[in-house]
């Protein structure tokens, strides 16, 4: 039997793209499934803090380990994340944190 997983909208503030990402899928996943550059890349592991968004509108998942020297406990609490960590569960509309000038492939 076949899990179905529902696929939420997701807004990026900065650029007003809005892409499609499944459930089962991170936020960076279902951006670069779709082709998209939206959200800068780096070692999609939770690690380099590349990908840091603020979640502004939404629910996410967190799906692994953050590196806390990008970030720490309090930013967390306050929406801050690694796209490369995070899965949808209702619409999401984002942030970018950072310089979206660094894409990493």
């Amino acid at each position: 039997m076949s899990e179905s997983f529902e696929k939420h909208a997701v807004l990026v503030v900065e650029t007003s793209e809005e892409y499609l990402c499944s459930s089962a899928e991170t936020l960076l996943e279902g951006m670069v499934r779709l082709g998209r550059k939206c959200i800068p890349i780096g070692c999609v592991n939770g690690g380099c803090g590349v990908c840091k968004v603020a979640i502004v509108k939404g629910h996410v998942r967190k799906c692994g380990p953050m590196s806390r020297v990008h970030v720490s406990e309090e930013e967390e609490s306050q929406g801050f994340l690694l796209a490369c960590r995070a899965m949808p569960m209702s619409k999401v509309e984002l942030k970018i944190i950072g310089k979206m000038k660094k894409i990493i492939w």
